[in-house]
């Protein structure tokens, strides 16, 4: 398979369409002009991206859950209960996992289960085998806004129903719902698969529909550098806007250094809007979400919240335009509709209080955000010239080569050779770089910070380092220190 970064023509987009559709019943009732005059009469108060760029304006940080059962009543009253008893800004749809491998013989078992238990079977809302009409059910009587969120490597047939049903918003893209969920899907099959995703959303938009589309920030979830979650975002943006694609909400994943975690989100924010206009996308919105901590949580539900209000603060003191929020019950499976609501009512008070304080601008972040500005202009660059130009071709090719490596990834595609671990004062640097195009300068930065750590716990530069960074947080700690 080749793939280039050009828009996809109507023929081809249409002939795939065809196929795409008959991939299970549900897909054939799917009429593009009958889902764009629906889509139409959603009222702007309920359009996910018109509701972001004006909270974005106001410089106010929204609010949203994750969230998703397989009966669509339960579904129904899960999400109202978030949204009246949790206070959520936007809501979400969580897919379930058969859904998210294409597996819809087994979704629909696993309804047919939860309608005769009387439970949720399925570990979220199974979209493609409902189809549209029961969408529309669940989206026109919620009051907010709702957003699909899966972690689908082929999201097309998807695609196609959840827009039709209603839905304003749509989380993923070709790398960041490949490479950090999959094993063996190759980069061109995604990218491509995404490329139908944006195309179909850059149609509504033609047709005067809007669809916000969202890449999927945090990737692993494990001390992820900055540099390459916002490189991945970057690209995503880049080939979205290609498509069409008017309305993109860019995202990284708590890391748990204030200063650092600030930066991040700032150097998103101004690296893709540079991006964009260097390439000619100059009518592309921009909006960002911060996710609250994605790695291991306290067990202790106190503890928990601890957690949850230090994501709550870094996302409102970085101006997040949204921030995804965790619940007490993370550590120990799925969470009841009550914890659920809880952390969204903690994470509301802490962004309330601090609706007036803005770090973006303190020297500290903006020396570390020129960093993270430089490492991403590294990669970006390279990307560019591996795919002479063309970053679905370069980002292949930058995969290949290691320039491109996600930590803890299962893909094969990936290299794997990239290791993180924090500095003394818990930022994220890069303990082995592997392939990343650095300079020389960048290399030395990142191996004095990790030296200072190693000098101030007296023990050498090594994989442990790692191993205790990741299990920190979970024992109370953001750095992970030796045992005395």
């Amino acid at each position: 398979m080749k793939i280039t970064n050009k828009k996809l023509s109507n023929d081809d987009f249409f002939a795939e369409r065809k196929e795409v559709l008959n991939q299970w019943p549900t897909g054939k009732n799917i009429d593009f002009d009958e889902a764009v005059a629906y889509q139409k009469t959603i009222p702007d108060s309920k359009r996910f991206g018109t509701k972001l760029q004006k909270a974005t304006a106001e410089g106010v940080t929204l609010v949203q859950p994750r969230a998703g059962v397989a009966l669509y009543e339960k579904h129904i009253e899960l999400l109202q209960y978030l949204e009246n008893e949790g206070g959520a800004d936007l809501l979400p749809s969580t897919i379930d996992s058969y859904t998210r491998l294409n597996r819809y013989h087994e979704a629909e078992v696993g309804i047919e289960k939860s309608i005769e238990t009387g439970r949720s079977m399925l570990n979220g809302f199974p979209v493609v085998n409902y189809g549209q009409e029961i969408c529309r059910k669940v989206t026109s009587v919620m009051k907010s806004p709702v957003q699909v969120r899966h972690g689908t490597p082929d999201a097309r047939l998807l695609t196609e129903i959840s827009i039709a049903g209603g839905f304003t918003s749509y989380e993923g893209g070709g790398i960041s719902y490949n490479i950090p969920y999959s094993k063996d899907y190759s980069l061109e099959k995604t990218i491509a698969h995404w490329q139908y995703t944006d195309r179909l959303c850059g149609l509504y938009e033609e047709a005067g529909v809007s669809i916000n589309r969202e890449p999927f920030g945090p990737l692993t979830g494990t001390l992820i550098p900055a540099c390459i979650s916002n490189a991945v975002a970057v690209i995503e943006t880049l080939l979205a806007a290609e498509q069409g694609v008017k309305d993109i909400t860019v995202g990284y994943g708590q890391c748990g250094n204030l200063i650092q975690d600030v930066a991040a989100i700032r150097a998103l924010r101004e690296v893709t809007n540079k991006y964009l206009k260097k390439f000619g996308y100059k009518d592309v919105k921009i909006t960002t979400v911060f996710h609250q901590w994605m790695g291991g949580f306290p067990q202790d539900e106190s503890k928990a919240f601890g957690v949850i209000s230090w994501g709550s603060a870094t996302a409102a003191l970085a101006k997040a335009s949204k921030v995804i929020v965790k619940t007490p019950h993370e550590a120990v499976g799925v969470p009841t509709k009550e914890a659920n609501a809880a952390g969204l009512r903690a994470t509301k008070q802490v962004i309330s209080m601090l609706r007036d304080q803005d770090f973006t601008e303190i020297p500290a972040v903006v020396k570390e955000c020129n960093i993270i500005e430089a490492e991403m202009k590294c990669i970006l660059d390279k990307v560019e010239e591996l795919g002479k130009g063309d970053f679905a071709l370069g980002t292949i090719a930058a995969f290949e080569a290691g320039v491109l490596d996600i930590p803890f990834a299962p893909s094969r595609y990936n290299a794997g050779k990239v290791m993180p671990a924090r500095d003394n004062d818990g930022a994220i640097r890069i303990l082995e770089l592997g392939n990343l195009p650095f300079t020389q300068e960048l290399r030395d930065f990142h191996r004095g910070k990790l030296e200072e750590r190693a000098k101030f716990e007296n023990r050498p530069v090594n994989f442990q380092m790692v191993i205790d960074d990741v299990y920190a947080i979970g024992k109370g700690f953001l750095v992970g220190r030796p045992k005395i």
